[in-house]
C-alpha cells in the first residue's frame, strides 16, 4: 500500500485540517498559497546513454528520475509493393491508428509491482496525454517504412509521500524536451540512415510553442481549491482532479486534453464515534459494534468528523479548469518555472 494513503491523524486532527483548508483564505500546512507549488529541483541530460533524460525532486523528498530511449523499428504496413494484396490492404488501413503503440511507458514505484493499481493507474493516465493531440506519435514517423519507437522509462527514487502524479508529469515534460533523435540522411522510403554525429541530432520537440502536455493535481475542500496538495491535505480532500493540459502551438493558450478523478485517500479514514455509542475515557459501550455501523452508514454520528462521500459537482469542476487555462493562471505559472530549467543534451 502507498505511504501516502497511511493517514496517522485521529478524527479530531482530520477535523481541524480541514476546518482550516476550508476557511476563507485557507491556511494549508506548510503556509503556501491556494495555488503555490512545492519547491523543486529540477535537472536534465542526466544520462548519457540515453536520446533524453530528467531528474526532478519535490522538497518532501520524493525524486524521480526518467529515460528517454529510441529504437528504428519497421512499420507493419510498410511493406514492399509486391507484397500487398488485398487482404493486407484492408488489415493495414484499419492498423493506421495503433501508432499510439509506438509509444512505450513503465513505471517502477519501490515496493510495488509493475500490475499494481496504482502504477497502472499513473502510466495509464500519463500515456492518455502524451497522446491526446495526436502530435507525438506523429513525430515518430521516420518514413512510410520505418517508424522510431519511444521507451519512457520512469524510476520513483522514494517511495511515494503524497500521491506522484504531478512529479512524474513534470519530469517526463523535461525528459522529452531534453530527447534528441538523429539527424535522418537517407531519403524518401530507402531503409533510414543516420548522421554519426549527435552534435547534428535534431530535438523531438524543435520549438518552445510545441511542447508537451502537463498534468496537475487538483483537489477541492468545501468551497476551497488547492493546488499540489500534499499528504496532509490529500488526507482531508472532497475530490481530487487530474487535469492535463497542453499549449497550443503558436499561441500561449491552454488546451484541456484530459480529465480524471482520483480516490482521495480521505476516504479511508476512520469516523470520529460519539461517547454515547462508544466507550470513551473508561466508559462501557452503550452500542454493539452492528449498531455503531448501522449509525455510520445512516450518517446519524454527528461526530468530529465524517470521511467525505459522493463525487464533485460541475460548476466546481468547471472552476478548477478555469484556474488552470485561464492567462496568468496555475498553467502559465507551472510553465514558467520550468522555462527556467535549462535544456542540456545528452
Amino acid at each position: 500500500m502507498p505511504p501516502y494513503t497511511v493517514i496517522p491523524l485521529s478524527p479530531a486532527e482530520l477535523s481541524y485540517l480541514h476546518t482550516s483548508l476550508s476557511s476563507t483564505p485557507p491556511i494549508r500546512p506548510d503556509g503556501r498559497t491556494p495555488t503555490q507549488f512545492r519547491p523543486l529541483v529540477a535537472e536534465t541530460a542526466i544520462l548519457p546513454t540515453a536520446n533524453g533524460s530528467a531528474r526532478v525532486c519535490f522538497s518532501d523528498g520524493t525524486e524521480a528520475i526518467v529515460g528517454v530511449k529510441a529504437e528504428v523499428e519497421k512499420t507493419r504496413n510498410g511493406v514492399s509493393e509486391q507484397d500487398v494484396n488485398m487482404a493486407d490492404d484492408v488489415e493495414d488501413s484499419e492498423e493506421r491508428g495503433g501508432e499510439a503503440q509506438w509509444l512505450q511507458l513503465g513505471i517502477d514505484i519501490p515496493g510495488l509491482r509493475d500490475d499494481d493499481a496504482l502504477p497502472v493507474f499513473l502510466g495509464a493516465m500519463l500515456r492518455e496525454a502524451l497522446l491526446a493531440d495526436g502530435a507525438l506519435a506523429g513525430r515518430l514517423n521516420i518514413n512510410a517504412r520505418f517508424h522510431w519507437r519511444l521507451y519512457v522509462d520512469i524510476l520513483l527514487l522514494s517511495p511515494p509521500l503524497s500521491y506522484p502524479l504531478p512529479l512524474l508529469s513534470l519530469t517526463i515534460h523535461l525528459a522529452l524536451l531534453s530527447t534528441r533523435l538523429p539527424a535522418l540522411v537517407s531519403q524518401g522510403d530507402e531503409d533510414p540512415l543516420f548522421n554519426d554525429d549527435w552534435q547534428a541530432s535534431l530535438p523531438l520537440y524543435p520549438s518552445k510553442t510545441s511542447q508537451p502536455p502537463i498534468t496537475l493535481l487538483v483537489i477541492s475542500v468545501q468551497d476551497t481549491i488547492l493546488f499540489d496538495p500534499s499528504v496532509a491535505e490529500l488526507a482531508v480532500a472532497d475530490a481530487v482532479l487530474a487535469i492535463s493540459v497542453l499549449q497550443t502551438p503558436g499561441t500561449k493558450s491552454w488546451t484541456v486534453v484530459a480529465i480524471r478523478t482520483v480516490d482521495p485517500p480521505s476516504r479511508l479514514t476512520a469516523a470520529g464515534v460519539p461517547s454515547s455509542l462508544g466507550g470513551a475515557g473508561g466508559a462501557v459501550a452503550t452500542a454493539t459494534n452492528a449498531e455503531v455501523l448501522s449509525a455510520r452508514e445512516r450518517d446519524e454520528l454527528g461526530s468530529v468528523w465524517r470521511p467525505p462521500r459522493g463525487g464533485v459537482g460541475r460548476k466546481r469542476i468547471a472552476r478548477m479548469v478555469k484556474m488552470v487555462v485561464e492567462s496568468g493562471g496555475v498553467a502559465d505559472e507551472v510553465m514558467g518555472g520550468l522555462e527556467g530549467v535549462e535544456i542540456g543534451m545528452s
